[in-house]
């Protein structure tokens, strides 16, 4: 990386946690009195609009965005690829209202957690798997009835470049029981934005909107169908881009221009 990046980078970590910090503070005395809606927006929409600006004016990381076409009227549940951060503030910028699965533990941060609790995130404790899933399920169809998006990783962690984890069912179940599809969502932000360290690389970062998924039947078989076929669209997709081992995408670092 070039030393114009790395002062790049700098800068885009002094500008992003700079306000990250001032709008948290603002959004717990501000957030209580707007409806849900308004709050979304004000709280988590304008500001992750503001990280990826950041992203893609200071350090060079753009996006190019395919399959519009395929988002669904109403929302539903969102299968998407975890690689890096980016993707966190694209798909919370893009979908509005977002209800996201998240560490229960980030909600005790303080100011950020604070403000994160007025969103009404599925917040888990992932030491403990079976209430964790119990609870996406309940909160979940919830959150899709208020008319909210539910965004789910479901590798369950961010996943190296160039490889693929398998995908939990829990949303999927969720689609099933709650008589939603599922919206598959491929990305190579991981090539720009690394999972490990703190550089940043200049690129476009490939987005693909697959098509809405329905489960054929009920229960537990239809849900363990419905993930095999999210999963498969996301590594065919995954592939396609570039971004496999197999394709060539073998690094997280790609060369700086």
């Amino acid at each position: 990386m070039s030393v114009l990046q790395v002062l790049r980078t700098v800068l885009f970590y002094l500008l992003l946690s700079s306000s990250s910090f001032v709008w948290c503070i603002v959004s717990v005395f501000v957030a209580p009195f707007l409806p849900f809606r308004a709050r979304y927006r004000f709280v988590i929409q304008n500001w992750c609009r503001l990280a990826v600006w950041l992203a893609r004016t200071v350090v060079g990381i753009r996006y190019d965005i395919r399959g519009l076409e395929n988002l669904p009227e109403r929302p539903c549940v969102i299968l998407a690829k975890h690689q890096s951060t980016w993707e966190t503030f694209f798909l919370s910028a893009f979908f509005e209202p977002l209800s996201q699965v998240v560490k229960r533990e980030l909600l005790y941060v303080p100011f950020f957690g604070w403000a994160m609790a007025m969103l009404r995130p599925i917040a888990i404790d992932r030491s403990n798997p079976k209430a964790a899933l119990k609870q996406l399920a309940r909160q979940g169809h919830e959150r899709l009835e208020q008319g909210a998006w539910v965004l789910v990783f479901p590798e369950g962690t961010r996943v190296p470049v160039g490889q693929i984890g398998k995908f939990s069912r829990g949303g999927a179940s969720l689609a099933v029981n709650a008589g939603m599809p599922v919206l598959p969502i491929a990305h190579d932000a991981g090539r720009f934005w690394p999972k490990a360290g703190w550089a940043k690389y200049p690129g476009t970062i490939q987005v693909v909107i697959g098509p809405a998924m329905y489960a054929e039947g009920q229960g537990s078989r239809a849900a363990a169908e419905l993930n095999d076929r999210a999963f498969a669209w996301v590594e065919r997709t995954q592939r396609e881009i570039g971004c496999l081992d197999s394709e060539g995408c073998l690094s997280e670092t790609p060369a700086t221009p």
